[in-house]
C-alpha cells in the first residue's frame, strides 16, 4: 500500500470584522442586560473573525432553517471551490486527477451536496467517488484525513478533503444565556482544503490517528437543528473533561510511531477557545510558543469549526519534523493524528 501524503493547502475566507465592532455594532444590545457578556465577548482571544453574514449589516437571527441552509449553498460554493482550487495548484494536481472528493461540513445541508456541485463546477470526473463528512464538529477534519488516507493508500489515487463551515448564519435570537454569548464570541467562517497524494516524496506523510470518546460527557457540548438554524450548547467544563483524555491520547499516537513529545516538532491544535489552548499546554508539558500558532489563528480567525485545524496546519508549513494535529468536538470526542515528513 502507498504513503498517503498531504501535499497541497487552500483556504478562503469571507470579510473580516473585528471583534469589538461586532460587540459595539450588534452583540452589546443582543445581549443587553446579561452580566458578564462584554468581558466574555471580548476576552474570547478572538481579534477578528470573517463572516459571509455580517451582523452589522443584517440580523439573520429571526431566519428560519430553511432559508438558512439557502444562504449556505449560495455562500459555501465560491468559498469552496477557492479552497479546493488553491489546494490542487498547491500540490501540482489538476481535478481530472482527483479518486475521491471529501467534504466535512456542520454548518449547512443540501441535496445535491457541495460535493457534487463543487466537483460539477470543478470539473472533477464523473466517476469521482465522494463522501459526505456531516454534523461531527470542530474534530471531522481528523476522521476526514483519515478516511481519506485509507483511500489514497488502498487506490493509490489522490483525494481532496474540504472543510467548510458559515457559523454566522446560525447567529440565534437574543437570550440569558452565557453559553450562547461564548458561542457568539468565538465561531467564525472558513473553508480550507487538502491534497492527499499516493506515495508523494514531498509534504507531511500522515503517520497515524487516535480517537478517544467519552460518551458520558455527551450533553456538555452539543449543536441542535432547531426552527432557527443550529444552536451550540457549550459546557463550561468542556477543557476539564478534555485534560482527562489529550494525553492518553498522545501518548497512544506518539507509542505507535516510536516517538515521545519531545520528538515533536509542531503542535497543531485546534483552538476551540483560549482555556482549550491552555489545558492541552499545561497537560502535554510544551512551552507557550509551542501552541503560539493555534493562538494566532484564534486572534485572526476565530473558531472556524472543523476548517479550524487545517488553518493552523497551513500557519505552520515551514515546520519540519514530526508535527501532531488534534481537535475536539461533541461527543466529547477528541482526534489526534500523526505527520511524518514524507
Amino acid at each position: 500500500m502507498s504513503a498517503a501524503v498531504l501535499t497541497g493547502a487552500g483556504s478562503a475566507l469571507p470579510a473580516a470584522l473585528e471583534q469589538e465592532a461586532a460587540w459595539d455594532g450588534f452583540f452589546a444590545a443582543h445581549y443587553e442586560g446579561v452580566r458578564a457578556a462584554k468581558r466574555i465577548f471580548l476576552g474570547a482571544g478572538v481579534r477578528q473573525r470573517h463572516a459571509v453574514a455580517n451582523p452589522l449589516d443584517e440580523d439573520l437571527s429571526t431566519w428560519g432553517t430553511g432559508a438558512r441552509m439557502e444562504r449556505y449553498v449560495q455562500e459555501a460554493l465560491p468559498l469552496g471551490k477557492q479552497a479546493v482550487a488553491g489546494a490542487l495548484d498547491a500540490a501540482g494536481l489538476a481535478p481530472g486527477d482527483v479518486g475521491l472528493f471529501a467534504v466535512a461540513t456542520c454548518t449547512g445541508y443540501a441535496t445535491p451536496g457541495l460535493d457534487i456541485r463543487l466537483a460539477s463546477d470543478l470539473g472533477m470526473p464523473p466517476g469521482l467517488q465522494r463522501l459526505l463528512i456531516g454534523h461531527m464538529g470542530c474534530y471531522a477534519a481528523i476522521p476526514g484525513l483519515a478516511a481519506v488516507g485509507d483511500f489514497v493508500a488502498a487506490r493509490s489515487r489522490p483525494a481532496v478533503l474540504l472543510c467548510c463551515e458559515l457559523t454566522s448564519l446560525h447567529v440565534q435570537p437574543a437570550a440569558r444565556d452565557l453559553e450562547q454569548v461564548v458561542a457568539h464570541a468565538l465561531f467564525s467562517d472558513a473553508a480550507a482544503a487538502v491534497v492527499v497524494e499516493p506515495g508523494a516524496g514531498r509534504g507531511r506523510r500522515l503517520a497515524g490517528v487516535v480517537a478517544r470518546t467519552d460518551a458520558s460527557t455527551a450533553d456538555l457540548m452539543t449543536w441542535d437543528v432547531t426552527d432557527l438554524g443550529f444552536r451550540m450548547g457549550l459546557s463550561p467544563r468542556v477543557p476539564d473533561v478534555l485534560s482527562k483524555h489529550v494525553g492518553e491520547v498522545v501518548d497512544e499516537l506518539l507509542k505507535g510511531a516510536g516517538l515521545r513529545a519531545e520528538d515533536v516538532a509542531g503542535w497543531a491544535v485546534h483552538p476551540g477557545g483560549p482555556r482549550i489552548i491552555d489545558v492541552v499546554r499545561d497537560e502535554l508539558g510544551l512551552a507557550e510558543e509551542q501552541v503560539a500558532a493555534s493562538r494566532r489563528v484564534l486572534s485572526e480567525h476565530g473558531n472556524c469549526s472543523s476548517a479550524t485545524v487545517l488553518l493552523v496546519l497551513q500557519e505552520m508549513a515551514d515546520v519540519e519534523g514530526p508535527v501532531v494535529a488534534m481537535a475536539f468536538g461533541p461527543g466529547l470526542t477528541l482526534y489526534a493524528a500523526l505527520l511524518l515528513p514524507a
